[in-house]
């Protein structure tokens, strides 16, 4: 039996990293100490994405993977956030995500952040792609799943190819405005991803807009993705995140209750 707890994940990113971006452009308030382990312990969630961001954390993972290891998941970036330079390279950070598969078997994939951009596009093609799938699914004696970032300001043509080359495709609203096209938006991207595992990412900060989500766009999201969940359309839902869970939000406490009065529900077998 399959629990909505079951299909949560929680992006995981070093404390501070979202202050650090661009001298706090987001302008959160506060200061962030809490690490993605305590995040999914204060949510109650049992999968992370372990997330480079900052060039945060640096190999080797192994400390962090220890730390993430009583989960039942765990996700490392491939290629980090838009502001993580190192992983700007050809591979990235492969060798090291293959490393951490081979040593936890909770290690169970790697995903590709702010991957679609026009930057990213000139530095990494489809074939690039092709290739840290084809690793990952061959070389730790058991297969990897690549994920893939896609935001809805990014859907387009161009990104197909790329789309094609990944396994799961996890779907944001970067600017809290266009929520009033989120399902409008979710059914585009899974028609034209067929075949692929598709999750839906919540933000409970506005970054887009540096400023915080509305009660209404916090509820909104929430519901259509339970919705989608509960009728097989998307495997689950992806948090953002531990780097804004001990700031005091509003928006993240009640994501928390949230999160406990529905975790224990049923998801239907497809």
């Amino acid at each position: 039996m399959t629990r909505l707890r079951d299909r949560l994940w929680l992006w995981g990113q070093s404390p501070g990293s979202h202050h650090r971006e661009s001298n706090n452009r987001y302008r959160l308030p506060g200061v962030n100490h809490m690490t993605p382990a305590e995040g999914c312990d204060f949510f109650g969630i049992p999968n992370c994405c372990r997330v480079v961001m900052e060039n945060l954390p640096p190999p080797p993972f192994d400390p962090e993977s220890e730390a993430l290891k009583h989960l039942k998941q765990v996700v490392w970036s491939v290629v980090g956030s838009g502001g993580s330079s190192r992983t700007d390279a050809k591979l990235g950070d492969l060798e090291e995500v293959l490393d951490q598969a081979r040593k936890y078997p909770n290690v169970t994939g790697g995903v590709l952040d702010d991957f679609l951009n026009a930057r990213r596009r000139e530095l990494f093609t489809p074939a690039d792609v092709a290739l840290f799938r084809e690793r990952m699914h061959q070389e730790t004696g058991r297969r990897l799943d690549l994920w893939v970032v896609l935001y809805a300001h990014e859907i387009s043509p161009e990104v197909k190819p790329y789309l094609e080359e990944c396994d799961v495709v996890t779907f944001w609203t970067w600017h809290g405005r266009t929520l009033d096209r989120l399902e409008e938006n979710l059914d585009t991207v899974i028609a034209m991803t067929p075949g692929k595992r598709h999750l839906a990412g919540c933000y409970m900060w506005n970054y887009g807009e540096s400023k915080p989500l509305t009660p209404e766009q916090m509820k909104h999201q929430c519901e259509v993705y339970l919705r989608y969940v509960m009728d097989g359309k998307i495997e689950g839902i992806i948090f953002c995140s531990n780097c804004i869970a001990d700031l005091g939000i509003p928006e993240v406490e009640w994501t928390r209750r949230w999160i406990a009065e529905h975790a224990d529900q049923v998801v239907p077998e497809k």
